[in-house]
Protein backbone atom coordinates (compact mmCIF):
# COMPACT_ATOMS: atom_id res chain seq x y z
CA UNK A 1 0.00 0.00 0.00
CA UNK A 2 1.34 3.42 -0.72
CA UNK A 3 0.16 6.63 0.00
CA UNK A 4 0.45 10.06 -1.89
CA UNK A 5 -0.14 13.72 -1.29
CA UNK A 6 -0.55 16.33 -3.59
CA UNK A 7 -1.27 20.24 -2.86
CA UNK A 8 -3.21 22.27 -5.80
CA UNK A 9 -3.62 26.21 -5.36
CA UNK A 10 -7.05 27.20 -5.70
CA UNK A 11 -8.98 30.06 -6.71
CA UNK A 12 -12.96 28.84 -5.30
CA UNK A 13 -14.32 27.46 -2.85
CA UNK A 14 -16.86 24.54 -2.30
CA UNK A 15 -20.18 24.06 -0.57
CA UNK A 16 -21.15 20.24 -0.91
CA UNK A 17 -19.25 16.98 -0.53
CA UNK A 18 -18.92 14.08 -2.98
CA UNK A 19 -18.67 10.34 -2.92
CA UNK A 20 -18.17 8.31 -6.07
CA UNK A 21 -17.09 5.13 -6.73
CA UNK A 22 -16.04 1.94 -5.22
CA UNK A 23 -13.31 0.28 -4.09
CA UNK A 24 -12.75 -3.08 -6.15
CA UNK A 25 -10.84 -4.33 -9.24
CA UNK A 26 -9.74 -1.95 -11.74
CA UNK A 27 -11.94 0.69 -9.80
CA UNK A 28 -11.50 3.49 -7.24
CA UNK A 29 -13.24 5.60 -4.35
CA UNK A 30 -13.18 9.36 -3.83
CA UNK A 31 -14.23 11.29 -1.55
CA UNK A 32 -14.33 14.97 -1.91
CA UNK A 33 -14.96 17.93 0.44
CA UNK A 34 -14.35 21.97 0.90
CA UNK A 35 -11.02 22.43 2.08
CA UNK A 36 -10.28 24.51 5.19
CA UNK A 37 -8.13 27.16 2.99
CA UNK A 38 -7.40 28.06 -0.68
CA UNK A 39 -6.07 25.17 -1.87
CA UNK A 40 -6.73 21.45 -2.82
CA UNK A 41 -5.35 18.54 -0.91
CA UNK A 42 -5.41 15.39 -2.58
CA UNK A 43 -4.44 12.35 -0.29
CA UNK A 44 -4.01 8.56 -2.63
CA UNK A 45 -4.26 5.51 -0.74
CA UNK A 46 -2.83 2.98 -3.74
CA UNK A 47 -2.90 -0.56 -3.81
CA UNK A 48 -0.13 -0.91 -6.53
CA UNK A 49 3.32 0.75 -5.70
CA UNK A 50 5.63 2.98 -7.94
CA UNK A 51 3.24 4.93 -10.29
CA UNK A 52 3.86 8.28 -8.08
CA UNK A 53 4.40 9.66 -11.68
CA UNK A 54 1.40 8.44 -13.01
CA UNK A 55 -0.90 9.62 -10.58
CA UNK A 56 1.00 13.48 -10.28
CA UNK A 57 0.78 13.71 -14.17
CA UNK A 58 -3.29 12.93 -13.97
CA UNK A 59 -3.61 15.29 -10.99
CA UNK A 60 -2.08 17.84 -12.75
CA UNK A 61 -4.16 17.53 -15.88
CA UNK A 62 -7.40 17.74 -13.80
CA UNK A 63 -6.02 20.45 -11.60
CA UNK A 64 -5.30 22.37 -15.25
CA UNK A 65 -9.19 22.70 -15.65
CA UNK A 66 -10.66 22.43 -11.95
CA UNK A 67 -9.78 25.08 -9.53
CA UNK A 68 -11.88 23.64 -6.46
CA UNK A 69 -10.56 23.91 -2.88
CA UNK A 70 -11.24 20.69 -1.75
CA UNK A 71 -9.86 17.61 0.23
CA UNK A 72 -9.86 14.74 -1.64
CA UNK A 73 -9.35 11.39 -0.84
CA UNK A 74 -8.50 8.92 -3.23
CA UNK A 75 -8.80 4.71 -2.02
CA UNK A 76 -6.99 2.83 -5.34
CA UNK A 77 -7.16 -0.84 -6.32
CA UNK A 78 -5.46 -0.65 -9.37
CA UNK A 79 -7.78 1.69 -11.58
CA UNK A 80 -6.72 3.51 -14.69
CA UNK A 81 -5.42 7.18 -15.32
CA UNK A 82 -8.59 7.24 -17.94
CA UNK A 83 -10.70 5.53 -14.96
CA UNK A 84 -9.38 8.26 -12.48
CA UNK A 85 -9.75 11.22 -14.23
CA UNK A 86 -13.80 10.01 -15.12
CA UNK A 87 -14.09 9.91 -11.21
CA UNK A 88 -12.25 13.09 -10.48
CA UNK A 89 -14.95 14.41 -13.06
CA UNK A 90 -18.04 12.62 -11.53
CA UNK A 91 -17.09 14.11 -8.15
CA UNK A 92 -16.72 17.68 -8.84
CA UNK A 93 -20.28 17.17 -11.53
CA UNK A 94 -21.98 15.70 -8.28
CA UNK A 95 -21.45 19.14 -6.50
CA UNK A 96 -23.64 20.97 -9.11
CA UNK A 97 -27.18 21.38 -8.15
Amino acid sequence: MEVLKFDYPAQRALSGRSHVGVVGSGDLEILLEPSGDRHAHVTVSTSVEGFGNVWKHVLDRFFGRFDGAAAIEINDFGATPGVVMLRLEQAVESLTP
